[in-house]
């Protein structure tokens, strides 16, 4: 193992700990993927508890699933990760969890309105939610399909969230920020009533990315 996989193990390692330390997962939850060289991805083991999983434990498989090196068996999400590395060879890294907010959202229909927090905008961008799909099935790829091309983050209807960027740092700081915008939104809802939080007017919508060098 070269010292770049070694690194990349222990991205992974600590961004599942930062998510059972936030409460973005709860025991065996989630799952973390990165590229891993050609043709190859990194990806968290089924049925671990993710505030424990240690560098050694991860799944090294090919992009059609196969494993090419661990003894456990990869995630039952796999199918997922690999829909968006297949779609999208800009994308390094796929994080999923279950964040309690943003995953009450899709049971409430509540929607995710970033353009109501300028930051959340520019990190995130829009939030879709993809239709119910059983877990572990390949009905969730096929949930997802339409949304990632043109998203960073997607919501999962009563299944959580997924997240993906080009690192696994920059994955999972889109989830932890994805979950306390969530807070954000409920919080001014209640305020204003079960009001869907007011947009930012597409003129400042327009001056922010343009201040942002996004235009």
């Amino acid at each position: 193992m070269d010292s770049q996989e070694r690194n990349l193990r222990s991205e992974i390692v600590a961004a599942c700990r930062r998510m059972e330390r936030k409460d973005l997962i709860a025991a065996s939850d989630g799952n973390v993927s990165c590229r891993c060289g050609d043709g190859a991805i990194l990806i968290t083991p089924r049925g671990v508890f993710k505030g424990e999983i240690e560098p050694g434990e991860l799944v090294k498989t090919d992009m059609e699933g196969e494993i090419l090196e661990g003894t456990g068996k990869p995630s039952s999400e796999i199918r997922m990760h690999l829909c968006v590395y297949k779609q999208r060879q800009d994308v390094f890294a796929v994080v999923h969890a279950h964040p309690p907010v943003a995953t009450a959202f899709t049971l409430a229909h509540f929607p995710f309105n970033s353009k109501a927090l300028p930051e959340v905008w520019l990190t995130i961008g829009p939030v879709p939610t993809a239709p119910y799909a059983t877990p572990s099935t390949d009905e969730v790829p096929n949930s997802i399909a339409p949304f990632i091309e043109k998203h960073r983050a997607i919501l999962l209807k009563r299944h959580g969230a997924l997240t993906f960027g080009k690192s696994v740092l920059d994955a999972y700081m889109r989830m932890e920020k994805l979950e306390h915008a969530a807070k954000v939104l409920f919080l001014a809802s209640i305020m204003e009533g079960r009001k869907v939080p007011a947009a930012m007017a597409d003129s400042e919508i327009m001056k922010l990315e343009q201040a942002a060098g996004l235009l």
